[in-house]
Protein backbone atom coordinates (compact mmCIF):
# COMPACT_ATOMS: atom_id res chain seq x y z
CA UNK A 1 0.00 0.00 0.00
CA UNK A 2 2.81 2.43 0.91
CA UNK A 3 4.50 1.77 -2.47
CA UNK A 4 1.27 2.71 -4.23
CA UNK A 5 0.93 5.86 -2.13
CA UNK A 6 4.55 6.79 -2.87
CA UNK A 7 3.92 6.43 -6.59
CA UNK A 8 0.88 8.70 -6.32
CA UNK A 9 2.48 11.06 -3.77
CA UNK A 10 2.75 14.15 -6.02
CA UNK A 11 -0.90 13.77 -7.06
CA UNK A 12 -2.06 13.27 -3.46
CA UNK A 13 -0.06 16.31 -2.40
CA UNK A 14 -1.53 18.44 -5.21
CA UNK A 15 -5.08 17.34 -4.38
CA UNK A 16 -4.45 17.97 -0.67
CA UNK A 17 -3.27 21.50 -1.38
CA UNK A 18 -6.22 22.21 -3.71
CA UNK A 19 -8.71 21.15 -1.04
CA UNK A 20 -6.82 23.06 1.66
CA UNK A 21 -7.32 26.17 -0.49
CA UNK A 22 -11.05 25.42 -0.80
CA UNK A 23 -11.38 24.79 2.94
CA UNK A 24 -9.46 27.96 3.83
CA UNK A 25 -11.58 30.00 1.41
CA UNK A 26 -14.66 28.72 3.22
CA UNK A 27 -13.12 29.39 6.62
CA UNK A 28 -12.34 32.96 5.53
CA UNK A 29 -15.86 33.50 4.17
CA UNK A 30 -17.97 31.86 6.88
CA UNK A 31 -17.14 34.23 9.76
CA UNK A 32 -17.85 37.19 7.48
CA UNK A 33 -21.23 35.64 6.66
CA UNK A 34 -21.86 35.35 10.40
CA UNK A 35 -21.07 39.05 10.89
CA UNK A 36 -23.57 40.03 8.19
CA UNK A 37 -26.12 37.53 9.49
CA UNK A 38 -25.79 38.87 13.02
CA UNK A 39 -26.25 42.44 11.79
CA UNK A 40 -29.45 41.53 9.89
CA UNK A 41 -32.73 42.15 11.68
CA UNK A 42 -34.05 38.98 13.35
CA UNK A 43 -36.78 37.33 11.29
CA UNK A 44 -36.11 39.54 8.27
CA UNK A 45 -35.83 38.32 4.66
CA UNK A 46 -32.18 39.40 4.79
CA UNK A 47 -31.57 37.11 7.75
CA UNK A 48 -33.20 34.22 5.87
CA UNK A 49 -30.84 34.83 2.94
CA UNK A 50 -27.80 34.70 5.24
CA UNK A 51 -29.02 31.44 6.78
CA UNK A 52 -29.39 29.99 3.28
CA UNK A 53 -25.94 31.24 2.21
CA UNK A 54 -24.31 29.80 5.32
CA UNK A 55 -25.98 26.43 4.72
CA UNK A 56 -24.82 26.32 1.09
CA UNK A 57 -21.26 27.29 2.01
CA UNK A 58 -21.23 24.57 4.67
CA UNK A 59 -22.69 21.84 2.44
CA UNK A 60 -20.94 22.64 -0.84
CA UNK A 61 -17.50 23.87 0.22
CA UNK A 62 -16.67 23.61 3.92
CA UNK A 63 -17.72 20.09 4.90
CA UNK A 64 -16.53 18.23 1.77
CA UNK A 65 -13.24 20.13 1.66
CA UNK A 66 -12.45 19.49 5.31
CA UNK A 67 -13.13 15.76 4.97
CA UNK A 68 -10.97 15.49 1.85
CA UNK A 69 -8.16 17.52 3.47
CA UNK A 70 -8.14 15.15 6.44
CA UNK A 71 -8.20 11.98 4.33
CA UNK A 72 -5.47 13.14 1.96
CA UNK A 73 -3.41 14.63 4.78
CA UNK A 74 -3.43 11.38 6.74
CA UNK A 75 -2.49 9.45 3.59
CA UNK A 76 0.39 11.85 2.91
CA UNK A 77 1.58 11.65 6.52
CA UNK A 78 1.58 7.86 6.36
CA UNK A 79 3.45 7.90 3.05
CA UNK A 80 6.37 9.97 4.37
CA UNK A 81 6.34 8.63 7.93
CA UNK A 82 5.46 12.04 9.33
CA UNK A 83 4.26 10.58 12.63
CA UNK A 84 7.82 10.87 14.01
CA UNK A 85 8.45 14.45 12.81
CA UNK A 86 8.10 17.36 15.23
CA UNK A 87 6.90 19.86 12.63
CA UNK A 88 4.12 17.44 11.69
CA UNK A 89 2.89 17.20 15.29
CA UNK A 90 2.66 20.99 15.46
CA UNK A 91 0.86 21.10 12.09
CA UNK A 92 -1.53 18.35 13.17
CA UNK A 93 -2.33 20.25 16.37
CA UNK A 94 -3.13 23.38 14.35
CA UNK A 95 -5.31 21.41 11.90
CA UNK A 96 -7.19 19.92 14.86
CA UNK A 97 -7.71 23.45 16.22
CA UNK A 98 -8.90 24.65 12.78
CA UNK A 99 -11.33 21.74 12.65
CA UNK A 100 -12.63 22.74 16.07
CA UNK A 101 -12.92 26.34 14.91
CA UNK A 102 -14.86 25.07 11.88
CA UNK A 103 -17.25 23.21 14.21
CA UNK A 104 -17.58 26.22 16.51
CA UNK A 105 -18.57 28.42 13.56
CA UNK A 106 -21.20 25.94 12.42
CA UNK A 107 -22.60 25.79 15.93
CA UNK A 108 -22.69 29.57 16.19
CA UNK A 109 -24.49 29.73 12.83
CA UNK A 110 -27.14 27.33 14.18
CA UNK A 111 -27.55 29.48 17.29
CA UNK A 112 -27.83 32.61 15.13
CA UNK A 113 -30.51 30.92 13.04
CA UNK A 114 -32.45 30.32 16.28
CA UNK A 115 -32.13 34.01 17.19
CA UNK A 116 -29.32 33.74 19.74
CA UNK A 117 -26.83 36.56 19.28
CA UNK A 118 -24.26 36.05 22.03
CA UNK A 119 -21.19 37.58 20.37
CA UNK A 120 -20.61 41.10 19.17
CA UNK A 121 -19.83 41.90 15.57
CA UNK A 122 -16.36 42.92 16.76
CA UNK A 123 -15.78 39.52 18.37
CA UNK A 124 -16.82 37.79 15.14
CA UNK A 125 -14.51 40.04 13.13
CA UNK A 126 -11.62 39.11 15.44
CA UNK A 127 -12.53 35.42 15.12
CA UNK A 128 -12.28 35.90 11.37
CA UNK A 129 -8.49 36.23 11.80
CA UNK A 130 -8.02 32.74 13.27
CA UNK A 131 -7.76 30.80 9.97
CA UNK A 132 -5.30 33.28 8.46
CA UNK A 133 -2.94 33.08 11.41
CA UNK A 134 -3.21 29.29 11.59
CA UNK A 135 -2.59 28.76 7.88
CA UNK A 136 0.45 31.07 7.93
CA UNK A 137 1.99 29.02 10.74
CA UNK A 138 1.08 25.74 9.01
CA UNK A 139 2.74 26.84 5.75
CA UNK A 140 5.94 27.74 7.62
CA UNK A 141 5.90 24.38 9.42
CA UNK A 142 5.41 22.41 6.20
CA UNK A 143 7.88 24.34 4.03
CA UNK A 144 10.63 25.23 6.54
CA UNK A 145 10.21 22.19 8.85
CA UNK A 146 11.86 24.09 11.72
CA UNK A 147 11.95 21.03 14.02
Amino acid sequence: MIALLQAWYPWLKAAHLIFVIFWMAGLFMFPRFLVYHQEAAPGSPEEAKWIEREDKLRRIILAPSMVIVWVLGLLLASTIGAWTMGWFHAKLALVILLSGYHGWMLGYARRLAKGERKLSGKALRIANEVPGIAVAIIVVLVIVKPF
